[in-house]
C-alpha cells in the first residue's frame, strides 16, 4: 500500500465508543446506505419461525443464470446493518452472479445476543432448503453467503445443519469472516496486530462487537460463535473464503479454510490484494468488488477446482 493512501486511512480511522453508541452507529450506517425501493427488482417476505416473523428481502437479477439462490447473511458485527442498509450490495450481488439473492433480517445484539441471530439464520435456511413451496430447488442450487459477521453466521449455519441433521448446504461463501473469539493483543493471528489500527476497521471495534454479541465467557468458545474452535469440521459444504489483505480478520478467515481442508472438505481461499475489511460496500465498479465477483462466479460455476489456490 502506498504511503499517501496509508496516511489517509490512518486519518480516517478515528476512535469510537461502539458499546456506548451502537444505536447511533446503526443510524449512521442507514444514512450512509439509503434504501430506495423503486430502484430495486425485489420482493419483501416474512418467514414464520416458532411463532415469530423473520423478514427476508428477495432480489431478482436483471439477467438470470438459471433458477438458483444465494442465501445472504449481512455483516455489521451482529449489532448493526439490516436488509435496508445492504440493499445496494444485494442488488449488485444478484446482477453480478445472475442468481436470486435472499437477504435475511436476523435479530441484532445487544438486544438479542447470541444465539438469537444465528438461530434466525439457521431457521430461515431450514425453510429455504426444506419448504419447496418457497423455492423449488435442489440443495446444490442454494449457496450460503455472508460478509464479516454474516460470514461467521454462514459458517455457523453450516455447522448447525450438520449437527442437527435436517439439511446440509452444498456450498458456502465466506467473505472476510470472523471465525475466532479473541481479537485482542492475545490473538494468535498476526493480522490482528498488523492491521488492527489504521485501516478503518480496528481490532478494538471487532472486540467491542463481540462483547455486545456474546454475553457469557462460555459462549465465546461455542463453535457457532467461533467456528475455528469446532472440535471437528467434517461434512461441511464446498467452501470459498475471500479475505482482504489489510483486514484484522484476514488470518483467522484463512486459518478456518485450512482447517476445513484438514477434515477433507473442498476449500478455495482467495486474498484480495490491497483491500480493506468491508470492501463489498464500495461502489460496484471498484476493482476490489469486481475482483471479488470474478472469484465468486468462478466458484459458483465450479471453475475453481484447485484446492491449494
Amino acid at each position: 500500500m502506498n504511503r499517501v493512501r496509508k496516511m489517509a486511512l490512518k486519518a480516517l480511522t478515528f476512535p469510537f465508543d461502539l458499546k456506548k453508541n451502537y444505536k447511533l452507529h446503526r443510524k449512521m450506517i442507514l444514512a450512509a446506505h439509503p434504501y430506495i425501493k423503486p430502484l430495486y427488482n425485489l420482493l419483501d417476505r416474512k418467514i414464520m419461525v416458532q411463532g415469530r416473523e423473520i423478514p427476508v428481502r428477495i432480489f431478482q437479477p436483471d439477467i438470470r443464470d438459471g433458477f438458483k439462490v444465494l442465501l445472504f447473511f449481512h455483516g455489521g458485527g451482529w449489532v448493526t446493518g439490516n436488509i435496508d442498509s445492504y440493499s445496494n450490495i444485494c442488488s449488485n450481488m444478484a446482477n453480478e452472479t445472475g442468481q436470486m439473492v435472499v437477504s435475511v433480517d436476523y435479530r441484532l445484539a445487544p438486544e438479542f445476543p447470541f444465539p438469537a441471530g444465528a438461530e434466525d439464520c439457521y431457521h430461515v435456511a431450514k425453510e429455504v432448503f426444506m419448504d419447496h413451496s418457497l423455492f423449488p430447488l435442489r440443495p446444490e442450487e442454494i449457496t450460503l453467503i455472508g460478509d464479516s459477521a454474516g460470514g461467521n453466521l454462514a459458517a455457523a449455519v453450516s455447522l448447525m445443519a450438520r449437527d442437527r441433521g435436517v439439511f446440509l448446504p452444498a456450498k458456502q461463501i465466506l467473505i472476510y469472516p470472523s471465525t475466532y473469539h479473541d481479537h485482542s493483543e492475545n490473538s494468535p493471528f498476526s493480522s490482528i496486530r498488523e492491521n488492527g489500527t489504521g485501516y478503518l476497521m480496528t481490532s478494538k471495534r471487532i472486540s467491542d462487537y463481540m462483547d455486545l454479541y456474546v454475553r457469557s465467557e462460555e459462549d465465546r468458545y461455542n463453535p457457532y460463535v467461533a467456528p475455528l474452535l469446532a472440535k471437528e469440521l467434517s461434512n461441511q459444504p464446498k467452501t470459498l473464503i475471500i479475505t482482504a489483505e489489510y483486514d484484522p480478520l484476514r488470518d483467522e478467515g484463512e486459518a478456518y479454510g485450512m482447517r476445513l481442508r484438514k477434515y477433507g472438505n473442498t476449500v478455495v481461499i482467495e486474498r484480495i490484494k490491497d483491500a480493506l475489511h468491508g470492501f463489498l460496500s464500495l461502489p460496484k465498479n471498484s476493482v476490489y468488488v469486481m475482483n471479488c465477483y470474478e472469484i465468486i462466479n468462478r466458484f459458483l460455476h465450479e471453475e475453481i477446482i484447485n484446492e491449494t489456490s
